[in-house]
């Protein structure tokens, strides 16, 4: 390449600047009101081994991290619902897992919702999507702790022409008063719907995503309101089916991976290979002599860690201070030297403290979240990696737009993590797929160095 790259070029000479190494592209398809509509990033040569040692890890949170995705799929569900008004089991059955599953998990939320919407829109009920426009407007405005969401919601509303109602009185008694937005009586609702959303045009795609993408963030920030006023057992009776399950855990040996990689366990890493080997279906013999030696490498050699999610902070925030009180817990469990614990219990305090990079959604726009490389790109210029050692960065992720954004980031090693739910995804770009999770990762393969 010129040290003066030219600003225009035809196809012919734009093909003269790809990297020699360069033989395969990802083809990423845009929002429906981006143009173009889609981007091709070369991608890195694939490779297998960290031949030149770790120095970064790289890991989603949703699915790799933590088990939220669930919450997610039931927001996207409930959206459905209310934009359909089948709001019952009689009328819609739900979302199904092998055909829905893997376009909802691991993109950003626009590109789940338009999905969706595309999907599900011959039925939707302008009706019903207008009425629960409004109810999400009102407890938005009256809830929500994240100034981005709320400013979305009214310029949304004064996109479709329908920034009147931000100045009705009754509207307003229920976003400034004392009134409960769910115990307004529904004909409130449906008056306002029909006064200042009746005329709102339904029939661009574009519009119907922007109402629905507000709706899933309704519900999806109901149940993070309620997680952190501590109510998160009834609503995992009603989204799990059991009071004795969090609705936001760790992923089987994130704790142990993390505290690893970071040198915080040294040798007495091996006292933990039970906690692993629980997770692995067929564990190697010498798996307690192969994490404390792993340990004691990690010791030498600690690594910066970065999370990076299409969540915004608000959300991240909630989710990861939830994940690390349940790691703490774990961790009194821990066969551990009391002292280590104590030592543990300090370090993964917080996730802002634990984390060498935090990157979310709040970094970049909504439009270039995965599979776009940006989130990725941040986290490694945060980091503090030159692109000489991006080949020393291993990255995990769960789904098939999160692998992609490693590789088009120009990280070599790709991990694919999948859990159920985006088992169906294609991992063509993960240079390795453990359905082992991270107990596989490091017992059967050794953190690939």
């Amino acid at each position: 390449m010129t040290s003066h790259q030219p600003k225009f070029a035809n196809r012919e000479e734009a093909s003269l600047l790809l990297p020699e190494s360069c033989d395969d592209f990802a083809i990423i398809e845009n929002p429906s009101y981006v143009y173009p509509p889609f981007e091709m990033y070369p991608l890195p040569a694939k490779k297998t081994r960290l031949e030149r040692g770790l120095s970064a890890v790289v890991m989603d949170m949703d699915g790799t991290t933590t088990t939220t995705e669930a919450l997610c799929i039931h927001s996207l569900e409930t959206m459905v619902r209310r934009i359909t008004g089948r709001l019952d089991e009689e009328d819609w059955k739900g979302l199904d897992p092998k055909v829905d599953y893997p376009h909802i998990i691991g993109n950003s939320t626009t590109k789940h919702v338009e999905y969706l919407v595309r999907t599900y829109g011959d039925a939707i009920s302008p009706e019903s999507i207008r009425v629960f426009a409004v109810k999400q407007a009102a407890w938005t405005l009256q809830n929500s702790q994240d100034e981005s969401r709320r400013n979305d919601v009214t310029s949304n509303l004064r996109a479709l022409g329908a920034g009147d109602l931000l100045e009705d009185e009754r509207f307003l008694n229920m976003v400034l008063g004392d009134e409960d937005t769910s115990t307004a009586s529904e004909s409130i609702y449906s008056e306002l719907a029909e006064t200042y959303l009746r005329e709102c045009d339904l029939d661009p795609f574009t519009n119907r995503v922007r109402l629905a993408v507000d709706i899933y963030y309704h519900r999806y920030h109901e149940i993070l309101r309620e997680i952190k006023l501590g109510e998160g057992a009834l609503l995992a009776e009603e989204i799990l089916g059991s009071r004795k399950k969090n609705l936001i855990e760790p992923m089987p040996g994130a704790g142990v991976f993390l505290a690893l990689v970071k040198g915080w366990l040294g040798a007495d890493a091996g006292l933990l290979w039970d906690a692993l080997g629980a997770a692995v279906v067929n564990p190697p013999p010498d798996a307690k002599q192969r994490l404390a030696k792993m340990g004691t490498y990690f010791e030498s050699n600690p690594v910066k860690v970065s999370v990076v999610t299409s969540s915004i902070r608000y959300e991240a925030e909630i989710v990861l201070n939830e994940v690390f009180a349940v790691l703490r817990r774990e961790i009194h469990h821990w066969p551990l030297p009391e002292m280590k614990k104590e030592k543990l219990l300090h370090l993964f305090g917080s996730p802002e403290s634990f984390y060498d990079a935090f990157i979310t959604a709040s970094d970049s726009s909504e439009i270039r979240l995965k599979p776009h490389r940006d989130l990725y790109s941040i986290a490694l210029h945060r980091l503090g990696v030159s692109p000489i050692d991006f080949e020393r960065v291993i990255g995990f992720e769960d789904s098939e737009s999160g692998t992609i954004a490693i590789r088009a980031a120009g990280i070599p090693i790709c991990v694919a993590v999948p859990f159920a739910e985006s088992g169906g995804h294609c991992f063509d770009a993960a240079s390795h797929i453990c359905t082992g999770g991270l107990p596989e990762v490091l017992l059967e393969h050794g953190l690939f160095l």
